[in-house]
């Protein structure tokens, strides 16, 4: 009962609807009728402005964090796993949260700021590479999908390494998850991989770093 009280806990933390809350409060408006139509931090950036992205940003991010970090430690029974296991399942109970939100009819965002704060607090070092592949793909092509979707497979691509060649110790099951996270992300960016193809996917910069250089 412990393990399955925290999961729980977990999944209702990580469906605050983050940015629909915000698109309520400061426009009065459901985030997914306007923009992208997503219910995540980069719809919200585009719809409502910089300030109020980067604060669902930081919400959606803590909430992943909180539900890795914090979640696990509450008294609430005994558990079953090792508290390592626990804080990835806790984790990923607050992804599956934040895209399927039961506040919000179960229309959610795309899962990826959650499952970085999720990972960041379970494994620091491979979400920071990730983190920096997403930085250069977004200032190189322009499309935050693009981004996410790199990032997010640099994550179990980084774990692998680092166990084999870096001295690192990260359990089988948060590499296992970690590939399901991938799984789980190309499944919601599947309409943004099919505009790439076409060359239909807003960008969100006005121009990609190269192209910018190119024009000077």
């Amino acid at each position: 009962m412990g393990l399955v009280g925290l999961l729980v806990i977990s999944y209702l933390v990580g469906a605050v609807p983050t940015a629909l809350l915000a698109g309520r409060i400061l426009r009065g408006i459901d985030l997914r009728e306007h923009g992208s139509k997503n219910a995540g931090a980069t719809n919200a950036w585009r719809v409502l402005g910089w300030k109020a992205g980067v604060a669902v940003l930081a919400v959606d991010l803590g909430k992943g964090a909180v539900a890795a970090a914090l979640i696990p430690q509450l008294p609430i029974g005994p558990l079953s796993l090792d508290p390592g296991n626990v804080a990835v399942l806790c984790g990923l109970c607050a992804v599956i949260g934040h895209v399927f939100p039961v506040y919000a009819g179960f229309r959610g965002g795309k899962g990826v700021a959650t499952a970085a704060g999720m990972l960041l607090a379970a494994a620091p070092l491979p979400v920071g590479m990730a983190m920096g592949v997403f930085a250069v793909a977004v200032l190189a092509s322009g499309f935050v999908s693009l981004g996410s979707l790199l990032g997010s497979l640099c994550v179990p691509v980084a774990i692998v390494l680092l166990n084999r060649f870096g001295g690192g110790h990260y359990p089988p099951l948060l590499l296992g998850l970690t590939g399901l996270l991938v799984a789980f992300i190309v499944f919601t960016h599947r309409r943004n991989i099919i505009r790439l193809l076409r060359g239909k996917e807003p960008p969100f910069l006005g121009l990609p770093i190269w192209r910018k250089l190119r024009r000077r």
